[in-house]
């Protein structure tokens, strides 16, 4: 990934493999937290309660920092590792990829089961609506009244829109912008005399 992009799925997609006579059904999900894996896990489970094995892998943070990746009874690195490495293929975070498996009667073996558990996230990470994403600063700009028509000028040039303001004696316009632009924004207001400018967070 970029610096300051990442790309996530915008809405639930499905893919299917079907292999001597097992079902392996995936499910693609966009997913905020950790929370947010652990509910959509237990409604899987509880609508597909029949199937033999619901294996998963997930990732999350802008840079991918959060993963973790479950064989739920499969062989060991045949099903989680197989998912997870699509999503990283997949160049994709915040998202959750379940593979549910009906047993068909035929083992197929390791090997077998990494291409299964692989083609089937494929299949449902190919159809996944896809949006990028900017990673972000926020700042809180100060300054007085005057000020006004020299702050909002930066803002403009910069097509920053202010997220929160209060404009009284003394003035305040929460904003937002990528990463890769946020030293010459500051730059701009650092030039005029009078503006405090305060980091607030990165997201």
């Amino acid at each position: 990934m970029n610096n300051d992009t990442y790309n996530i799925i915008t809405a639930k997609s499905e893919g299917l493999y079907k292999e001597k006579g097992s079902k392996f059904i995936a499910l693609a999900l966009p997913v905020q937290s950790e929370d947010d894996v652990k509910e959509a896990l237990l409604q899987i489970r509880k609508k597909y309660f029949d199937a033999r094995h619901h294996c998963y892998a997930w990732v999350l943070g802008s840079d991918q920092s959060l993963f973790r990746a479950n064989d739920d009874g499969e062989p060991s690195g045949s099903a989680g590792k197989p998912i997870l490495n699509q999503i990283y293929s997949a160049n994709l975070t915040n998202i959750l990829v379940v593979v549910i498996r009906y047993f068909g009667g035929i083992k197929l073996g390791v090997s077998g089961l990494v291409n299964a558990y692989k083609t089937a996230s494929r299949e449902a990470l190919a159809s996944a609506p896809r949006e990028e994403r900017t990673v972000d600063n926020y700042y809180l700009v100060k300054f007085a009244y005057p000020l006004m028509n020299d702050v909002q000028r930066v803002l403009r040039e910069e097509n920053l829109s202010p997220l929160a303001s209060r404009f009284e004696l003394d003035c305040e316009i929460e904003f937002k912008c990528r990463i890769s632009l946020s030293d010459n924004v500051l730059d701009k207001f650092k030039k005029i005399y009078g503006v405090e400018i305060k980091f607030l967070k990165t997201a």
